[in-house]
């Protein structure tokens, strides 16, 4: 390791020449590795609810980062607030395979986390998969949808997306139908890989089952 953190290779083609320098190598390494093994750079929003901690083991195969308004809070030994996701401490101990990263959650005016400059960069530059699982049907998931998009759009226009909503019988008011006929059209118009899964919410393995589908979906493509 220490030879190949000292040293960095030039290569020319033609009028061109890209130095590779040890991070690139590291880099280059891990694109192999994720091609090889069919390992996905795994990205899913409002994970720290049921579904989330249901489906996170179920992706042990792939990097999975979790976006969440407070990491800290998700990450505590017992649950202190009913306001915000919570995965636990042992929880994630376990899941060796998975991160948390605070986000602000499409909501500039009530951010919690105290590390969500960047999470744009950090997390969805690099990822293969977006799985957003915010808000169910409330106003949340709209502002969440836009901003993942948005952002997306910018740093990783490719990504595979996923979108989770409530079947139809489970929403009842016209509102929250509406409301999540419009973000999955904003998903439509602007992604160019794009899956909408309706399901049940309380029958979480079903749910789950519909989810890795998809992420399937990416993997075959």
């Amino acid at each position: 390791f220490f030879f190949f953190s000292q040293c960095s290779k030039q290569i020319t083609m033609g009028n061109h020449s890209i130095t590779f320098t040890p991070m690139r190598f590291l880099h280059l390494f891990i694109i192999l590795q994720h091609h090889l093994t069919g390992a996905l750079n795994i990205v899913i929003a409002g994970g720290t609810g049921p579904i989330g901690k249901a489906l996170i083991p179920k992706l042990a195969e792939h990097e999975v980062t979790i976006l969440c308004r407070n990491a800290f809070l998700a990450a505590t030994p017992s649950r202190v607030s009913g306001d915000y996701g919570w995965l636990g401490e042992s929880f994630l101990d376990r899941q060796e395979h998975a991160r948390l990263r605070d986000w602000d959650a499409g909501d500039m005016l009530d951010i919690v986390g105290c590390d969500f400059l960047g999470w744009q960069e950090d997390a969805l530059k690099g990822c293969d998969v977006v799985v957003n699982l915010v808000g169910g049907f409330t106003d949340q998931r709209t502002k969440a949808a836009e901003r993942i998009i948005r952002e997306c759009i910018k740093v990783n226009p490719n990504v595979f997306h996923v979108s989770v909503s409530p079947v139809v019988e489970e929403l009842g008011q016209k509102i929250k139908r509406n409301r999540v006929q419009a973000v999955e059209d904003m998903y439509e118009a602007n992604c160019p890989s794009y899956v909408a899964v309706r399901s049940e919410y309380n029958r979480v393995d079903d749910t789950c089952n519909a989810i890795t589908q998809a992420i399937q979906k990416c993997v075959n493509v």
